[in-house]
C-alpha cells in the first residue's frame, strides 16, 4: 500500500505516568499509522513502574523521550511536550488510548481540505475491558460558548496547527487540565468535528477519569477559577452549567454502533 505524502511533521504529545501495562499498545497504534511523518514526544512523569523500560524497548529516532525532574502531573507534562514540539501539527494521544491506523492521514486531509486549524474526531470508549455499544459524537462546530457548556471531545481525538495556535501552556491543574487547554486554543480558532470514529478512549483502574463525580465537579470549579480567572460566583455558575449539559451530550451526541454513519471501520473490533 502506497504511503501518503507528507503534509508536514506531526508532533504527538504523550504524557505518561505508571502506564507500563498500556503504553506499548498506544505506541504501537502510532507505529501503525499510515501517515509516517511524525515525532512522538513522551514525557514520563517519574513513573515508578516499568513505563520507562517499555518505552526503551522501542528503537526509533522519531520517539523523543523526556522525564520530569519530579512528579508534576499531566498538565505540566503536556506543557513540557508542547515546548519540545517541532511539527506543523500537534496531535494528542494519552498513554493508554488508541488510534485507528488512518487517524493522522484522514484527519490532516480533512483539515487541509477545509482550511481548519483545530479539529476533533468521534470516538468509542472501552470501560474496564468492555466496549460501549455506541460512538461519541459532538456538535459540528465548537465555539467558545459551546465549550463553556461542555467538553464534547476528549484529548486523544484532537489535532491543531501549531503555528496558527501558538504555544499553549496552562497552570498545574491535576484534573480537567486538557479541558482548560482547549479554552486557550479556541481563542485562536473555532474547533470543528470530523464525523469519523478514529480514536478509542480506554478507561481502566487508575485512569484519571476513574474518580467520583463530586471530585471532578470540584476540579471543574478550580479550572474556571484558576485557569480562566473567573470569580467565585461566575465559576460556580459555569460549573453548574457544565453539569447541566452532561445529559445533553448523552442524549444528542452519541450513536449506536450499528447505526453509525461515519468512517466504515470495524467498530466491533475489541483489540
Amino acid at each position: 500500500m502506497k504511503k501518503p505524502r507528507s503534509k508536514g511533521l506531526v508532533s504527538i504529545v504523550m504524557p505518561a505516568y505508571n502506564t507500563g501495562k498500556y503504553i506499548a499498545a498506544s505506541i504501537n497504534s502510532v507505529f501503525a499509522q499510515s501517515y509516517t511523518d511524525w515525532e512522538l514526544i513522551i514525557v514520563d512523569d517519574c513513573s515508578t513502574d516499568n513505563t520507562r523500560e517499555v518505552i526503551s524497548s522501542f528503537q526509533d529516532p522519531r520517539i523523543k523521550y523526556f522525564c520530569n525532574n519530579s512528579h508534576s502531573g499531566a498538565a505540566l507534562s503536556r506543557n513540557y511536550a508542547l515546548r519540545e514540539a517541532k511539527g506543523k501539527w500537534v496531535a494528542f494521544l494519552d498513554s493508554d488510548d488508541l488510534w485507528v491506523p488512518e487517524k493522522l492521514e484522514r484527519q490532516i486531509k480533512f483539515m487541509l481540505k477545509n482550511n481548519y486549524a483545530f479539529t476533533f474526531t468521534d470516538y468509542r470508549v472501552c470501560w474496564y475491558g468492555k466496549w460501549e455499544d455506541y460512538i461519541h459524537t459532538g456538535p459540528l462546530v465548537i465555539t467558545k460558548k459551546i465549550l463553556y457548556e461542555y467538553g464534547y471531545f476528549f484529548t486523544s481525538t484532537v489535532i491543531y496547527e501549531r503555528k496558527k495556535i501558538g504555544l499553549i501552556q496552562i497552570q498545574d491543574l491535576k484534573r480537567r487540565n486538557d479541558y482548560a487547554m482547549w479554552f486557550h486554543v479556541i481563542e485562536k480558532h473555532l474547533c470543528y468535528r470530523m464525523p469519523e470514529c478514529l480514536s478509542f478512549y480506554i478507561k481502566h483502574e487508575g485512569s484519571v477519569s476513574s474518580v467520583s463525580k463530586w471530585e471532578l465537579t470540584k476540579w471543574y470549579y478550580k479550572m474556571y477559577r484558576r485557569e480562566l480567572k473567573k470569580g467565585r460566583i461566575l465559576a460556580a455558575l459555569c460549573t453548574i452549567n457544565n453539569l447541566a449539559h452532561g445529559p445533553v451530550k448523552k442524549l444528542y451526541y452519541r450513536e449506536k454502533v450499528a447505526d453509525y454513519k461515519g468512517y466504515n471501520i470495524d467498530l466491533n473490533d475489541e483489540n
